[in-house]
């Protein structure tokens, strides 16, 4: 290899850096993977392990008693409600109009529709694969739409890691860039969790949303990356400014 050609291939290295090439095989992984589980739930090839789950976290006598005590069901209701569409659009309204008055206009357009679209996608999951809610289990609190994927599992992760994965470009301490991402990540695990021990779907429904979801967030963390400006203009007029002094 030649000089030339050295300093040409490092060039283009250092334009897709390393990370983001990891990224876009992750992305591709999980595409395989939401595939493979989405063609054995429509084969039905997931039912006893859905069921064997759902049935050990119930009382052997009362299916409609959880195992634990009373107060961890309390508490699983008021953290699956963190994962609806009240508090979730609260959520995302409140982070977007944060940026705009900060004037970082373009990251929180971009906020604003990747959560938006992320929702869409979860409905249109939940149309195609068509799949019901389980009845194997007495479900804890009140449903009424499809289960697969699971929509508290997508739409929580779809919303707080996109919040996350965008927030933390904003930051200037890595500190606080890994707190952000790591809370985001806690919460989309947890919220998933709280709707396999409601009873309220299938364990594969979870893992089918939380799949899904981090691959929409991580798209949208790729593609802002990418084309959207981190920086407010002004801190950026600032920065040239500094680096040109």
């Amino acid at each position: 290899m030649t000089e030339i050609q050295r300093r040409g291939f490092l060039a283009r290295l250092n334009t897709y850096e390393p990370l983001t090439l990891i990224m876009l095989a992750s992305v591709a992984g999980g595409l395989f993977v939401l595939q493979r589980l989405t063609s054995e739930v429509l084969e039905g090839e997931t039912l006893r392990f859905d069921k064997a789950i759902l049935l050990a976290l119930r009382q052997p006598g009362d299916l409609a008693v959880p195992i634990g005590p009373g107060w961890l069901t309390h508490a699983v209701g008021d953290i699956t409600s963190l994962g609806g569409v009240t508090v979730l659009a609260l959520m995302t309204i409140l982070v977007t109009v944060y940026l705009l008055l900060d004037r970082r206009w373009p990251i929180a357009i971009f906020v604003f529709s990747s959560v938006l679209t992320g929702w869409l996608a979860s409905t249109l999951l939940k149309i195609v694969v068509a799949r019901p809610r389980p009845d194997i289990v007495p479900h804890l609190v009140e449903v009424g739409d499809l289960s697969f994927p699971s929509g508290h599992a997508m739409v929580s992760a779809v919303t707080y890691l996109t919040l996350g994965a965008l927030l933390a470009r904003t930051q200037r301490y890595p500190s606080t860039r890994i707190f952000v991402m790591g809370a985001g990540v806690f919460l989309a695990v947890i919220i998933g969790l709280s709707r396999i021990y409601l009873g309220v779907h299938y364990p594969t429904d979870v893992f089918a949303g939380w799949c899904a979801g981090a691959l929409w967030a991580l798209g949208c963390w790729l593609i802002s990356k990418r084309f959207v400006p981190s920086r407010a203009p002004d801190d950026a007029a600032e920065a040239g400014n500094g680096e040109k002094r």
